[in-house]
């Protein structure tokens, strides 16, 4: 599927936030912001794919089942939720060879009306599970306090568009052009 040209993906030296994730704009029924691949697998297991579209999904899932670790393979319980609460993952920053790839989901999902967003983060939760270019992260507003009060001061508050707040060090923009 051919890709619309767009301004680099990967963070500018000005934002200095190392950490990327592109997520949807609403909260899904488990109360996290499901990321671009849970999106377009979404449109793929819905059947709402063009037979265009199809090809490109499925190919470009391949690519990147087989560029990085799947992070449930490692550590089964990953995403559970009894254990990690919301659990994400982010790219890191100096994942360009990932990060470049990712206008063809905006594409995809676009064409299919929709919306999501591209979240820079310093911060993006507690990290659960980290390798070379990506971490598993329990956002911050879900993350277990370590003391009975509940008072934790790495905890940061999360945005209603599922980000950090700027003045946390968080950057939310409209993925895409």
């Amino acid at each position: 599927m051919p890709s619309t040209p767009r301004p680099p993906q990967q963070p500018g030296p000005e934002s200095g936030a190392p950490f990327v994730r592109y997520q949807a704009t609403v909260r899904s029924p488990r109360g996290h912001f499901p990321g671009i691949f849970a999106l377009a697998n979404t449109l793929a297991r819905d059947g709402r794919l063009s037979e265009e579209q199809y090809r490109f999904w499925r190919a470009a899932n391949d690519w990147y089942d087989a560029a990085y670790p799947d992070p449930s393979a490692t550590d089964p319980t990953v995403y559970d939720e009894a254990r990690h609460p919301g659990a994400v993952a982010w790219f890191k920053a100096t994942a360009t060879r990932l990060l470049d790839r990712v206008p063809g989901y905006l594409d995809l999902l676009a064409a299919h009306g929709v919306p999501c967003v591209r979240v820079e983060s310093a911060d993006p939760g507690r990290i659960v599970y980290e390798d070379d270019v990506q971490v598993v992260v329990v956002p911050w507003d879900r993350a277990p306090a370590p003391d009975p009060t509940g008072a934790d001061p790495r905890r940061r508050p999360v945005t209603p568009e599922g980000g950090c707040p700027p003045e946390d060090g968080c950057r939310t923009r409209p993925a895409g052009p």
